[in-house]
């Protein structure tokens, strides 16, 4: 096998940017979570990096990226055998793009792409900020990795119907990864319920620095999330480089605009917010558009992300620490940003007409499609009921209260008036 060991080193690289963003993620995500939550936040996150590194090198990689089996059964799910975790013939393989090959080998995009399956299960847990005992969270993670994550990631990237049949385009994960988790929150959101006292009670972060330094490192991770998606280095991997920088200033532009309107000055943690939906939004468009069209995504997520995570008190869901607002959102915005201006001059791969570089709705409409289907899909795939079930057994069989009081999942206390507390259970 011929290495080329420029591409090699960079997507080895990028590999390691995508993990730091998942420490970034625990650091933005326990900022911006009450002090007495915030350690079994941050687990949340630090537990997806050694639960799913071995489930995606045992089951996962192969489930899917896998080709070998049925063209039929592969547009729904990958091989069962090719990439299996206890087989070694294919560690020396060269991984191939179209049928070509591109000096990389296969090892190595395994774990470029194991950083993705990580980072997107940690994800959903800033949803659930102080509702979810530990125990139950490793278990919904493996549920949902497993039924929900692997098929998704099959269908757009791994040669399944998303990516080969419809034609949509998902250049980094904004469907795959934002859309996707960022649907399973909401899921989640709507089974477990309310926080005790949200939103009567103050629950502001209690920690912006650790918000500004997590949305730090989110934003310097995300070059190897981005640009590293190309997997080579060329002119494709430098637009996408460029176009995440400029969509991520935008947006923290457009974030602080919306807050010095609204509220009268901008915030920190809405300067670090209004970053990580640039990031989303220009994940799924930043190899595929030029960067005028990157900086007009990013000011546009920015202002509708600021506004979204407001739906909440409106609607009456309780997301936490806005993974809906931001990730669902955000997601949605990038992805049909491509139906919008998708250029074939930016990427060869655009093989169907935008609306502005085309003058077609051909490839908006594939993008919604896409879109939505991911959405249903991953909304459906929430089995709260077995993970509840498993959760609250973990509990010891003293004490008084219903199963899901005892497994700190919604349910408040009384006082001698008959009143309830507002002080809410923390998990773990």
């Amino acid at each position: 096998m011929h290495v080329d060991t420029g591409n090699t080193a960079w997507l080895l690289l990028s590999s390691a940017l995508v993990l730091l963003m998942t420490p970034g993620l625990a650091l933005f995500y326990g900022g911006l979570n009450r002090s007495k939550g915030t350690l079994n936040m941050m687990m949340m996150s630090f537990s997806c990096i050694g639960l799913i590194s071995v489930l995606w090198a045992l089951y996962g990689w192969t489930l899917a990226f896998g080709t070998n089996d049925s063209a039929g059964f592969n547009k729904i799910l990958g091989s069962f055998t090719q990439y299996l975790g206890t087989g070694t013939s294919w560690m020396g393989e060269e991984w191939k793009v179209a049928g070509t090959g591109i000096g990389i080998p296969s090892y190595v995009v395994m774990a470029f792409q194991m950083m993705f399956a990580i980072i997107t299960v940690a994800l959903i847990s800033g949803s659930l900020s102080d509702r979810l005992k530990f125990g139950g969270w490793v278990l919904f993670a493996i549920g949902w990795f497993t039924l929900v994550y692997v098929p998704v990631a099959h269908w757009i990237w791994g040669g399944g119907w998303i990516g080969a049949n419809l034609g949509a385009l998902d250049f980094a994960g904004g469907t795959a990864v934002h859309i996707n988790a960022g649907s399973a929150a909401l899921g989640v959101i709507l089974v477990l319920g309310k926080r005790v006292g949200w939103p009567r009670e103050n629950m502001r972060p209690h920690n912006v620095p650790f918000v500004a330094l997590g949305a730090g490192l989110l934003w310097f991770g995300w070059f190897g999330f981005n640009a590293g998606s190309e997997l080579t280095v060329d002119t494709v991997t430098s637009v996408a480089f460029v176009n995440t920088q400029l969509a991520t200033a935008a947006a923290l532009c457009g974030w602080c605009l919306v807050e010095w309107i609204r509220d009268g000055k901008p915030t920190l943690v809405g300067a670090s917010s209004g970053a990580v939906a640039g990031l989303v939004a220009i994940t799924p468009a930043c190899g595929f558009i030029p960067p005028l069209a990157a900086i007009l995504l990013g000011i546009v997520a920015g202002a509708v992300c600021a506004l979204a995570v407001s739906l909440k008190y409106k609607l009456g869901y309780d997301d936490s620490l806005d993974v809906v607002g931001v990730h669902f959102v955000g997601g949605w915005i990038g992805s049909l940003w491509i139906g919008l201006f998708a250029s074939s001059g930016v990427n060869a791969v655009v093989a169907h007409k935008s609306v502005f570089y085309g003058g077609s709705a051909d490839q908006l409409w594939r993008q919604f499609v896409a879109s939505a289907s991911v959405t249903v899909f991953s909304f459906a795939g929430i089995d709260i009921a077995d993970h509840g079930e498993t959760a609250y057994d973990l509990t010891p069989a003293s004490g008084s209260g219903s199963a899901f009081a005892m497994a700190g999942i919604g349910g408040s206390k009384t006082d001698a008036d008959g009143k309830a507390d507002v002080s809410e259970k923390v998990a773990g």
